[in-house]
């Protein structure tokens, strides 16, 4: 079988992974490639760099979280530049404890789990191999043997940096095994594995009656105590807890909040100081990144208590928004349904979109700017120029929404309501409807929902049926055109003909006639007016699609109708008001003569071929725009 096959060289290849040798050559391997020897902060760092960075309207992306995360890209870019690369630089950010804190569902425990199988990837990488004390439960750095005196005059020569020191096993183990002899040294590939508890640990509170601080910080083993003759002998130790596991890696601290005090105190000298108290030992040092996730209702219960101070001093908190764009909303839903077993069910176009304008809808806050309703902020931010603002007024906007994004339907409980649409029996399609009654519904049967927010709520499904109306009437009417873009392209033509006429001052001349005829003044305003150009403002209209004509010109680029926004617009709008009565007319006749049946066909045709339909939702899309332009 190929599966065997496949096996079977998974196997070699984590093999040639494996590597051993002595202190003395891993010496001479970390003087070539400091890299090696990195911090964790600056290994987790280096990993997100390596995938790709660049920057996207004055903002940097990095494309690690490309495939996860969506609508984030400010805050990841805030939480790498202020976290991780600083820290990456030894500054004093590495000794604080990162608490990723957000509404739920928000992305926090996919950011962290996405840091978490990433490192483990790298350290299977050339650039992300790293190296520790054969034998040693933590995986210790073997630098940590070149004694303190010596660190100083290494950095002179070497520019390598060495902190932290020996665990209390492998100082036993350099003096029993090797006679302090550091150059013999067995030192190892250390392959990082949340599996097999190498460099990356979970910890998750529980019943502060019964959970023990050993999860954390590791325990004496009493069936070795006999043997070894004291709880202060290495040997007579595991250290298994997670602080231990996760050295040289990441430690995520799931709902910290939630944890009992005592397990709280272990963090604060390992954050600052990088070492920890365990057992009948010195403290033990440990490099590791910590990252803890909470909701905002337990961080500030957290912070107003007083007790607390020395900690919060500790934790550099990073607030994980929802997503505030539409069309990356649907990028989550897309995600979360191709996980699952449904992908059977054909959801029709745009009924995804319908559910996401309904999520960010509920997710903004009112702007006091005149002129400026959630609807349009939605669209602007979702990278739509509206009328009278641009993408310019987006950072005005921000600035203005204090903690915008903190609070909402979070997409748990659209993506739960998408799974009843998707689970009725029968069902082979479903469409925008068939969401928005689902969302509706469970608006019915949500137990913490005030009566005063299920109004608010049930406006938004009102927002976003508006809003899926006018894309479907769109839908529709353009599907109607035939060679639509061959329309749109003799009217592009025809247009800017006239208007170079009327800023010239000249006669336009008739294709077929060759007549010298005046502009025809009546198609430009015809078009002019689809967007709300005034009488007063036409002329300077038409003079910025000449210069916009000329500036492509210049750069031996080709200029069509969709190459300016605003023209594009009223180009369509035009196309589909004339087609408006043919629309009605042929979608609303409960009786079709052979003409309108024809054009219903081809119709269909074209929105299964052009625009992803399938026979069932481009037949109740066709009912359904009958009965909206009845009205």
């Amino acid at each position: 079988m190929e599966i065997l096959k496949e096996l079977a060289d998974y196997r070699k290849q984590q093999e040639v992974l494996q590597w051993e040798g002595t202190f003395a050559q891993y010496l001479d391997m970390v003087v070539k490639n400091p890299q090696i020897a990195q911090l964790s902060h600056a290994r987790v760092y280096q990993m997100i760099k390596d995938h790709g960075i660049n920057k996207e309207n004055e903002r940097l992306k990095y494309h690690f979280f490309d495939k996860e995360i969506f609508g984030l890209d400010k805050t990841i870019e805030r939480l790498v530049e202020e976290y991780f690369h600083p820290a990456a630089r030894r500054l004093d950010v590495r000794k604080r404890i990162l608490m990723l804190m957000g509404p739920v569902s928000g992305g926090k425990s996919t950011i962290v789990t996405m840091l978490k199988r990433g490192l483990e990837q790298y350290s299977k990488t050339d650039r992300g191999a790293m190296y520790g004390i054969k034998g040693c439960p933590m995986h210790e750095e073997p630098l940590h043997m070149i004694p303190k005196e010596m660190r100083e005059e290494f950095w002179q020569m070497y520019g390598i940096h060495i902190e932290g020191e020996l665990c209390p096993s492998c100082r036993m183990m350099l003096g029993k095994k090797y006679d302090n002899d550091v150059s013999q040294v067995i030192v190892e590939r250390v392959i990082l594995s949340e599996d097999n508890r190498v460099g990356i640990g979970t910890f998750s509170p529980s019943d502060p009656k019964s959970q023990d601080i050993a999860e954390l910080t590791g325990s004496i083993d009493f069936s070795t105590i006999t043997e070894f003759g004291s709880e202060s002998d290495p040997r007579a130790y595991r250290f298994d807890g997670e602080l231990n596991v996760s050295n040289r890696g990441i430690m995520e601290f799931q709902e910290m909040l939630k944890c009992d005090e005592k397990f709280l105190y272990n963090l604060l000298s390992l954050s600052q100081e990088g070492n920890f108290k365990a057992g009948r030992f010195a403290l033990i040092s440990a490099d590791e990144v910590i990252i803890a996730h909470t909701n905002e209702a337990e961080y500030r219960s957290f912070i107003a208590n007083r007790k607390n101070e020395a900690l919060q001093s500790r934790i550099i908190v990073m607030p994980i928004p929802y997503n505030l764009k539409v069309s990356d909303e649907v990028k989550i839903y897309q995600k979360l349904i191709f996980q699952s077993d449904m992908t059977d069910i054909h959801i029709a176009p745009h009924a995804l979109r319908t559910a996401a304008i309904f999520s960010i809808l509920s997710r903004l806050k009112e702007s006091k700017k005149q002129g400026m309703d959630l609807v349009k902020k939605m669209k602007l931010y979702d990278g739509e120029d509206v009328e009278g603002f641009k993408q310019k007024d987006i950072n005005e906007l921000q600035t203005e929404a204090v903690e915008e994004g903190m609070s909402g339907v979070d997409p748990r409980y659209v993506i739960n309501r998408i799974s009843t649409a998707l689970i009725r029996s029968g069902t082979v399609c479903i469409n925008a409807l068939d969401i928005l009654r689902a969302l509706k519904d469970g608006l019915d049967r949500h137990p913490s929902i005030s009566k005063e927010e299920k109004e608010r709520l049930l406006d938004f499904i009102s927002e976003a049926r508006k809003e899926y109306d006018d894309i479907s009437k769109k839908e529709v009417q353009k599907a109607f055109v035939y060679s639509f873009e061959e329309s749109a392209k003799t009217l592009f033509n025809n247009y800017l003909d006239n208007i170079e006429a009327y800023c010239a001052g000249v006669k336009v001349k008739d294709p077929i006639t060759e007549e010298e005829m005046d502009p025809d003044e009546k198609l430009m305003r015809s078009i002019e007016e689809q967007i709300g150009i005034s009488e007063n403002s036409k002329k300077s209209f038409r003079e910025e699609i000449l210069i916009r004509l000329s500036n492509y010109a210049r750069q031996n680029k080709r200029f069509d109708y969709s190459s300016h926004e605003r023209l594009r617009e009223a180009i369509e709008k035009k196309l589909f008001a004339d087609l408006k009565d043919i629309v009605k007319i042929t979608t609303s006749t409960k009786t079709p003569d052979a003409e309108q049946l024809k054009r219903v066909n081809q119709v269909t045709v074209r929105l299964i071929e052009d625009h992803g339909y399938c026979p069932v939702c481009a037949n109740e899309l066709l009912k359904y725009v009958g009965s909206l332009l009845n009205r």
